[in-house]
């Protein structure tokens, strides 16, 4: 019975050591070949499950970045990621900004950056908690020391929540504009990129005021930005 501490902290010190490698070899694997599917993808067949629902079956379809306009890649990081070419994962600047913001009495907001969304959408449930925040900083840190920058652009809007069951750029394409990824206009790809803060909420389908003031703001930080 003494010895059963010991072994108890021997047995968590291996499961430690092989979720860590587990999932260094997943980030190592993922960086080469197309993502299925993802943790959120999962868990809104849960949620359904959960509230009774019948199945419905995700709409996602991957395509590689060579498929995709490369408006959608300026939308998304003038929505959500302005400082993603010069950050290593977290932006501790407007991490620094959304506390300042707080503490006058503003509106407590997230300051995720784009890889700290694939990290988080990619492997981990939307629960807020202590300990999917560590999860979010450690698949973050592999995924900014293994992959590139164009793949993590590449599998931030092929996993992004565009709509009610579904996912990804090319399904959303298809879904609203009835066009491939690749044919996405400017102001087609601002419009998506304007519903990723809530994509139940905000339609593209029916875009509100407020949609469309986003979008044209995305189109103005596009210019702006040297890609």
């Amino acid at each position: 019975m003494q010895n059963l501490p010991k072994r108890l902290l021997r047995i968590v010190a291996y499961a430690g050591i092989a979720l860590l490698l587990a999932s260094i070899i997943l980030v190592s694997v993922l960086r080469f070949f197309p993502v299925p599917t993802s943790a959120f993808m999962l868990h809104t067949h849960i949620d359904d499950l959960v509230a009774g629902k019948h199945y419905r079956p995700i709409r996602h379809h991957w395509v590689s970045g060579s498929q995709i306009s490369k408006q959608v890649f300026a939308a998304v990081i003038a929505a959500e990621d302005q400082r993603f070419y010069q950050h290593h994962g977290f932006d501790f600047d407007a991490i620094y900004q959304a506390y300042l913001k707080y503490r006058r009495g503003g509106k407590l907001r997230g300051a995720s950056t784009i890889s700290q969304q694939v990290a988080k959408n990619l492997f981990l449930s939307p629960a807020r908690n202590v300990g999917r925040k560590a999860l979010e900083i450690w698949f973050t840190f592999l995924i900014e020391t293994m992959w590139s920058k164009a793949r993590i652009l590449e599998v931030y809007v092929n996993i992004a929540e565009f709509g009610d069951h579904l996912f990804g750029i090319e399904a959303a394409s298809r879904h609203y504009f009835d066009i491939s990824a690749k044919q996405l206009s400017t102001s087609q790809a601002a419009l998506l990129a304007a519903t990723l803060p809530n994509p139940i909420k905000l339609n593209a389908a029916r875009p509100s005021a407020y949609l469309i003031r986003r979008q044209a703001w995305i189109k103005r930080q596009m210019q702006n930005l040297n890609m």
